[in-house]
Parts: C-alpha cells; structure tokens; sequence
C-alpha cells in the first residue's frame, strides 16, 4: 500500500503504480491460470469463455452484470475436499453461497452442508439435503429457530452462548428429542486476516474462550443438561487463512481442553470440527495450498497433539466454503464510461466505471479485498495501462478492483469479467441504491442455467407496503 501523506492517497509515492506485488503484464489479454476457474479461457476473437459458453453470448441473452458460476469447476472442488479429507466430514460453508442447485451439487458429491440461519436451513431442506449432514452455526439462535432445527433433525447444533444451552435444552424438554450438539470455542489465535474475519481471538462475539475457563463450563453445563447430546468441540480461525501455524496453536488449545474435561468431567467426546478459512488466490500476491496438502498438514498436527495428551484422535471435520465456491465464479459487467483523471505532476489515473459495483461485491468496501480483472469480449493490441475498476454508486469507496493493468483502449460496451468472485458476493448483495441483483447463471459444456434470476423492479417494490 502507498505511504500515507497529508495531501492524500494520490500524492503518496508509489500511488499511481500500484501495489508492490502487481507487475505489468507481458500480454493484457492472458489469464492467470491460478486466479481462474478450470474451465476459463480466451477464444480466438480474444472473448472469454467459462463452462464452453462464451461470455457475450451470455451477457447478450441475459444482461449484465451477471454472476457466472462454473459447475465443473465447483464439482471438482468439492470432489478435491472430499477425497483429500476422505477421513474427515467435509461440510460446505453455505454461507460462502447457497442456492437450492448448490446445495444439491454438494451433496451429489459427498459432503455435508453447514448453515447459519433459519433461511439457509430452507434452502438446504428444499433442495432435498438429508438433514443428518446438516449442522447449524450462529452465534444467535432463537428459541423458534432451534425448534426447527431439532425438528428438522439436523445433524449438530453447534452451541455459542450459555444462553443458547439454555434455551436448546428448553426445546429438547418440550419436545422430548435430542440435539446433538458441539461447543465453539475461541482459541486465542490471532490469525494472519483482516480483522472482521479473524474469529479465534478472545475480542470477538464467536465462541466460548478456553484462557477464561467458559469453554470448560459450557461443556460442563451441556454434559448435564437433558437432551443435549455433546458430540464436541468447534473451533474456526478466521477466514482467507494460508498459514496452517494458526491451526497448529489452535489444535493444540483446543486437544487441551478435550484432555480436561476427559480427565476431570469424565467425559469422551467423539468428535471435532477445526473449521475452514483455507485462502483462495484473488491476485498473484496469493499463493493457497490444495485439499491434499492442506489435508496432510492438519491431520499431521491432530495427531501429534492427540499423542503428546494420550488421547484417541476424535473424528474429524472441516468446513471449506470459500475454497470450493470462491474460484469457481466470476461476475461478468459492462463498461459505461472511462475517464482518465489527471493529478498532480502530470499523473493519470483510469478510472474504468462497470455497470455494478459495492451492490454486487461489498469486499473491496468492506475488507479492502484485492481482486483482478479481464476485458472478457475481445482481443486488444493496446499497450496495459494501470487502470481502477468501480462501480455506478453514490460511494466514493464503490470500488470493485482497486488497481489492475488493463487495456489502454478500453471503451464503453466492452465486457471486463472480475475473477474469485464465487465467495461472499452474491451472498452478501444488497440493494443499495435499489439496485437489481444480477443472477447467477451456472455454464457447463456449452450450455448456460439460470440458478438465481435477475432481480425486477417488481421485486423491488414487492415489499413496499407503502
């Protein structure tokens, strides 16, 4: 990032050129293979294509912007998890995202699906996942929204509050059933993130912390209380994770507490979730590792710690979601206008305006995420100049690629197609502005599905009572 300077962001040296990491490109046209799903590439005329459709096809029968998820791509994925965790549950983080094709896609390939609200629970059920390879997240489950749970039948509750065990083992009284259930835990591990989505430090709203001695109660409290069946201890680092020394430290807290409470409450508890986060490539600054490795090392740690604390190494589960969804898609949009900006000292910034924006992808906003683009609908023989992609809000911060090398011949009715987008954007959409959201069309062997449809106006006033 440039060196702050009192005069603003554009005086700070280093400003104009971008960010250390970002090179200038051999060829403006090429993809970076890593950053890409499997199934990318350019055409002869310089389009790109994804799942063998080509992008102005789809843009010319659906509009755009458009979320364009590549099913091959998300199945391989996902095969990936489940042969490199193959003794492990592997549970799809729905949050990442979720649609009732998705949801089908995930369990046609063998793993099960973690949600975190009673919509998401819909979702799931409705597109005919079995609810014993469901588990419930959140850090406020209501009374109604635990009732459904249990009577879904889902296959853990994962508990967050002592108030949540409270109110879980009123449910389970009046119904007469039992909730099988795991306990958060926050480890203390500052993991190498942005801070919103850094979840195991101690000053954080997720989980029972282990140094303060309320993770021992709360297990404690869930052994005793009726119909809490207690399969185990959770725990989940944070997310866009590639240094696995976070999951060692965590492991080794979380083996610790699994040994007290063996020793002292008497108690075995069979199994433990280590979470997900595992990073994803946004930009050629990331460099993730694969299901395999990823696999070996975890296991590698578990087992160690299960051996220095002479305790039998519990089931395990994990639970990727950005990792699966996140390379898969791309959101493809229109340019409307480009205009370069002069600044001091003759400086030009590109300002590359898209016909989306923070509606459809808060991260830049949200986290200061980095991401990369493309022009997607032809070829050029334009030299790269350093451009900014942004969005059609009312935001100054309405940012959708902070700095990326793009064509300096660039024009409005191009198509420029923003890799990585599979994680958090569609999930996280909004109407700001009372814009539409775009849909999310899956593309495989030539063929392009409507999943979600594009928002109407209709919609929109849908719930406007007024």
């Amino acid at each position: 990032m440039p060196v702050s300077h009192e005069a603003g962001w554009a005086h700070a040296d280093g400003a104009l050129r971008g960010p250390s990491w970002l090179r200038e490109p051999g060829d403006v046209n090429a993809l970076v293979p890593l950053l890409w799903s499997s199934t990318a590439r350019k055409n002869a005329d310089g389009a790109l294509e994804v799942g063998g459709v080509d992008l102005r096809d789809l843009v010319a029968e659906h509009g755009s912007p458009a979320y364009v998820l590549d099913e091959a791509d998300f199945r391989a994925r996902a095969r990936a998890f489940r042969e490199a965790f193959a003794d492990y549950d592997v549970y799809y983080a729905g949050k990442a995202f979720l649609c009732t094709a998705v949801a089908r896609w995930v369990a046609e390939e063998g793993l099960c699906l973690d949600v975190c609200s009673s919509g998401e629970l819909t979702v799931a059920l409705r597109a005919g996942v079995d609810p014993a390879r469901i588990g419930y997240h959140g850090n406020n489950k209501t009374v109604p929204e635990l009732r459904r749970a249990v009577d879904a039948g889902v296959g853990r509750i994962v508990l967050d509050s002592f108030t949540e065990i409270e109110r879980l083992a009123a449910v389970t009284t009046e119904t007469g059933r039992t909730a099988p259930v795991m306990v958060r835990v926050t480890a203390g591990v500052e993991a190498h993130t942005h801070e919103y989505i850094a979840t195991a430090h101690e000053d954080q709203k997720f989980g029972f912390s282990i140094s303060s001695g309320d993770a021992f109660e709360a297990v404690r409290q869930v052994q005793e209380a009726a119909g809490l069946d207690l399969r185990g201890l959770h725990s989940h680092i944070g997310s866009q994770i590639f240094d696995t020394s976070g999951f060692e430290v965590a492991a080794r807290r979380v083996l610790t507490l699994h040994a007290r409470v063996s020793d002292e409450l008497g108690v075995s508890m069979p199994e433990m979730d280590l979470g997900g986060g595992f990073g994803i490539a946004y930009t050629t600054q990331d460099d993730p590792s694969d299901p395999a490795q990823l696999a070996t090392e975890l296991t590698k740690i578990v087992e160690h710690e299960c051996r220095a604390f002479d305790v039998p190494v519990p089931q395990l589960s994990v639970e990727p979601g950005r990792a699966i969804v996140g390379p898969a898609m791309c959101t493809v949009y229109e340019v409307g206008t480009v205009k370069p900006v002069g600044l001091d000292a003759g400086a030009v910034r590109t300002y590359v305006s898209v016909d989306g924006g923070m509606s459809d992808n808060i991260r830049t906003a949200l986290y200061d995420a980095d991401y990369s683009c493309t022009l997607a609908s032809r070829h050029s023989d334009a030299p790269a100049v350093l451009g900014r992609v942004v969005g059609k809000h009312c935001e100054a911060g309405d940012i959708v690629v902070k700095d990326e090398f793009v064509p300096a011949d660039i024009a409005p009715g191009d198509l420029l197609a923003v890799p990585g987008t599979g994680a958090y954007c569609r999930s996280m959409a909004s109407n700001y502005n009372h814009a539409l959201r775009p849909p999310v069309i899956a593309v495989r062997d030539g063929r392009a599905t409507v999943l979600l449809r594009r928002e109407t106006e209709d919609d929109l006033l849908a719930t406007d009572v007024g």
